[in-house]
């Protein structure tokens, strides 16, 4: 933890940013979800309760990186059939594959506060490229005394690149569960060195 005469934030694009530093995810401000089309006419959301990711804040703002772990047996869809539906071996398979990971390669393009972040994600053992579009919240110290910045971020993926197609063909057309899936994280992370 930094004194609180220390300066940890500082000006870069017009942006008041963080200092250099290792941030973790607030669990207790954070949310992993994803939504998916059901029967083509409805969205379905879920979330992983349990994800942790470490960002590491580079003196140059472009060149920090992010890794990110969930656990596959937390995903929550608030319906227990179906949650135990996606942690069966149809889908994330969570015995065999207990997490789902991400790991950033690189800041693609930024403009203002938004930020273009590519990197790989894991799931059942395959990887894949995404680039995730990353809001830059802002930057506060809580009440607490903890430094601590907000972002949300967004990508879309098709599920059967990663080996999830399991499906049903519908008699009306169309499939049971949509193969895009969009993922929405919101968080909090705080300042740990």
């Amino acid at each position: 933890m930094t004194s609180s005469t220390e300066s940890v934030t500082r000006d870069w694009e017009g942006l008041t940013i963080p200092t250099p530093g290792t941030y973790l995810l607030d669990a207790a401000h954070a949310r992993v979800g994803f939504v998916a089309r059901h029967m083509m006419v409805s969205k379905v959301r879920g979330q992983f309760a349990d994800a942790t990711a470490t960002i590491t804040v580079a003196e140059n703002p472009l060149e920090s990186s992010v890794t990110a772990t969930m656990q596959a047996a937390s995903i929550d869809t608030n319906q227990a059939d179906r949650d135990g539906h996606l942690r069966s071996g149809e889908f994330l398979d969570v015995e065999k594959y207990p997490t789902l990971e991400f790991r950033s390669t690189g800041v693609k393009s930024h403009s203002g506060n938004e930020f273009v972040l590519v990197g790989e994600l894991t799931i059942k053992d395959v990887t894949r490229p995404v680039e995730l579009e990353v809001e830059f919240e802002g930057v506060g110290r809580s009440p607490f005394g903890q430094d601590i910045f907000g972002f949300s971020a967004s990508t879309e993926i098709d599920r059967e690149e990663f080996g999830l197609t399991w499906n049903v063909t519908l008699e009306t057309g169309g499939v049971l569960v949509s193969r895009k899936v969009k993922i929405e994280i919101e968080g909090e992370a705080i300042r740990q060195a």
